[in-house]
């Protein structure tokens, strides 16, 4: 069975959803989701997941199907995506991933020894209560005698990632580095073929979130939170710490006014849009296509065509 898919990657509001769905039905495929706000129920508005109407038909696969007040994850998407992307190419269909969670995407492609944890583990509930007691930085100075490389890359503020890493450690006895290392020599799970989405002006591709936000705000952003609230999804959920949802909490709680959450989430997009780039930019791979001040998905699409066919995936 073939192991080729295609990937459509880039920041926030740049076309993907639209692409996936034009791939899709080029190359006889089926979308699979890698935004790790979209798989969350519920969560619409305010992730951008894609509407009956977006998806002109095309499967769906990884768009809410988890409940916004479950702790899901990367490890958890690794597992669930490639059940559907395994499903896809059993049936001779192609898969398309599209997303730009790139930790997602990583997780998913490699496939292979993701240090996932017991996520109700007396262990991890023994972590999670001394970092309550004794504060982040005491687990991050534990972490810096016990594997220094990987402390050298977390903030005091990365809780989670301190955790797992401490977790990791204490349940198999090789540090969180050393586990990276060893997966990192064995072959990928699939073989992909990247297509990137870029802005050729910055300044448009801000413009661009910006109205995206105007337009959620528009459609019930702050709405979508306070039926989220009503239906018991605290406010400590994994799902609410979404860029949108956190900010519209703020109004809600009246700590915000509803201009300066607008603006804030604002700011928040665009930050986020520069992180996907960097992190994106490190794969030297992607095949890159710059949409100019208008968006001709027709080039693009073409573009696309000559790529993934000149790469034998068709």
């Amino acid at each position: 069975m073939s192991r080729k898919v295609v990937c459509v990657v880039g920041p926030t509001g740049c076309g993907k959803t639209k692409m996936g769905v034009l791939l899709a039905k080029r190359f006889h495929g089926e979308v699979v989701s890698c935004d790790s706000m979209q798989i969350y129920r519920g969560m619409v508005i305010g992730t951008a997941a894609p509407t009956e109407e977006e998806m002109d038909g095309v499967a769906h696969h990884m768009v809410g199907v988890v409940d916004p007040g479950e702790n899901y994850s990367v490890a958890c998407y690794a597992r669930d995506a490639a059940k559907c992307v395994d499903d896809i190419l059993s049936r001779g269909k192609l898969p398309i991933i599209v997303g730009g969670t790139g930790l997602y995407l990583d997780a998913l492609l490699k496939g292979h020894g993701f240090a996932e944890g017991q996520k109700d583990s007396a262990l991890r509930a023994e972590l999670e209560d001394r970092m309550a007691r004794c504060g982040e930085d005491v687990l991050l100075e534990e972490l810096r005698d016990i594997d220094p490389d990987c402390a050298s890359h977390l903030h005091a503020a990365d809780h989670k990632r301190i955790i797992r890493a401490l977790e990791v450690y204490y349940e198999t006895g090789k540090t969180m580095t050393q586990h990276n290392l060893e997966t990192q020599r064995v072959p990928m799970r699939y073989e992909p073929v990247y297509i990137g989405l870029a802005y050729e002006d910055r300044e448009e591709m801000k413009r661009i979130i910006d109205l995206r936000v105007d337009q959620m705000v528009e459609n019930g952003l702050f709405e979508e939170v306070r039926t989220l609230l009503d239906h018991g999804v605290s406010r400590t959920s994994t799902a609410f710490a979404a860029i949108g949802y956190k900010e519209a909490l703020a109004y809600l709680d009246g700590s915000s006014s509803r201009e300066a959450a607008i603006e804030e989430i604002k700011l928040r997009s665009r930050q986020y849009a520069k992180r996907q780039l960097t992190w994106l930019r490190r794969n030297q791979v992607i095949h890159w296509y710059y949409w100019k001040k208008t968006r001709d998905f027709s080039d693009c699409l073409s573009f696309s065509t000559e790529i993934i066919t000149n790469n034998g995936v068709c």
